[in-house]
């Protein structure tokens, strides 16, 4: 077997985020190369660009983001692969600074020491000068810029024919630009899981994982600082070669430095089915708890989520896609303040014309719609938006 196919089809990598331009799933043309350079422009108009409950700020954004990305097999075993991404964007209706520019650098390396055994590391640093999704409840016009770092390590064997085994690390550090909110959020997350795997049948893989998460909060950590363990079981289930799902159910116990511990249920659940070669559809659900945005009145947020996305080859030239998630929380008060329940819908669409191999044009929509127990937490912002990309 080739090693480089066992690192790109079965090395497991915990998830990271990397900015995009919508929600929705916009494809990327493969160029067929091991550098390209890509070009993309763009006009959008945004109802609400500081996440605002009220006296939105609108604005036309004119976009401009080169990107170039590098991938290479080093060896038969290992691969490796880069990418670096610049955004400068223009407002022509914002309060302070009106022209923002953020970046995005990527790197990955994975190796394959036998056919069963892979390492994998990713590692992502953005500089988000206008993140997509915003944070509620902030005074009118905060400025949410922020330096988002993520390092994600797995490590995948299988010790026998019908057993597996994964361990994987990951650890997230926020800085935020603005002074006072940095005091509120900076933070580093640190999450490391352990997992086995026993095939019942060919297509069934039970799951066995435990979890132990830090989060460190650099500024009156001692009054926020949380741990928590998690134990969970579940299955892995490849119904046929196109559709796929995993589950997992357990508890979280979590311990708060300087509120109540408590334990909860947790779980996650996904589907995928790839019903064409370059269309598909997944769904899934989430129950855990977060981090809130407004440390100084709540501990964590309990969120429930379901989330779905398509993309759909309605032409040999034109994909549409789309994606939505729902969340119903709810913020844990503490000592003396009342929990808050809040909704929160965000959605995309997206319309993708590819022309020639070199050439996508995408039209898209956004919305977010934040509903609170909390007035000052209601936020509704809607964006809509062309673009142009050129690869080479």
């Amino acid at each position: 077997m080739n090693f480089l196919r066992v690192l790109l089809a079965g090395g497991l990598l915990l998830s990271a985020c990397p900015a995009h331009a919508v929600y929705a799933p916009v494809p990327e043309q493969d160029q067929g190369k091991s550098l390209v350079l890509t070009l993309r422009s763009g006009l959008s108009y945004d109802t609400n660009v500081f996440g605002a409950a009220s006296r939105n700020v609108e604005s036309s954004v004119f976009t401009f983001a080169p990107k170039a990305a590098y991938n290479a097999s080093v060896s038969s075993q290992t691969f490796f692969s880069t990418s670096y991404q610049a955004t400068l964007e223009h407002f022509d209706n914002r309060p302070g600074e009106k022209t923002l520019d953020s970046h995005e650098l990527t790197a990955r390396g994975a190796h394959a020491f036998s056919q069963t055994t892979t390492l994998d590391v990713l590692e992502v640093f953005q500089v988000l000068r206008n993140p997509e999704s915003l944070l509620n409840g902030l005074p009118l016009n905060t400025d949410q810029s922020n330096n988002r770092n993520e390092l994600n390590a797995t490590f995948v064997t299988a010790p026998t024919a019908k057993t597996g085994l994964v361990v994987k690390a990951r650890s997230v550090n926020y800085d935020y630009r603005d002074a006072t909110l940095g005091r509120s959020l900076d933070r580093i997350e640190n999450l490391y899981g352990l997992s086995g795997t026993f095939a019942v049948l060919p297509e069934v893989k039970a799951v066995g994982e435990v979890r132990h998460q830090d989060v460190f909060y650099r500024k009156v950590g001692e009054s926020k600082n949380k741990s928590s363990d998690y134990l969970m079981g579940g299955v892995d289930y490849a119904f046929a070669k196109k559709l796929t799902a995993s589950g997992r159910v357990g508890a979280e116990w979590r311990h708060r430095d300087a509120e109540r511990s408590s334990t909860s249920p947790y779980a996650e659940l996904s589907l995928k089915y790839d019903y064409t070669e370059t269309s598909f559809l997944s769904a899934g659900f989430m129950r855990t708890l977060e981090e809130s945005s407004d440390t100084a009145r709540f501990t964590d947020t309990e969120v429930n989520r379901v989330f779905a996305s398509v993309q759909h080859q309605v032409t040999a030239l034109i994909v549409a896609s789309g994606s939505v998630t729902y969340e119903s929380s709810v913020l844990q008060g503490r000592r003396g303040q009342f929990d808050i329940d809040e909704d929160t819908t965000r959605a995309g669409v997206a319309v993708s014309y590819l022309p020639k191999k070199n050439w996508t044009v995408s039209a898209s929509y956004d919305v977010d719609d934040v509903r609170s127990g909390e007035r000052s937490r209601t936020m509704v912002r809607h964006r809509v938006g062309l673009s142009a990309s050129y690869s080479f």
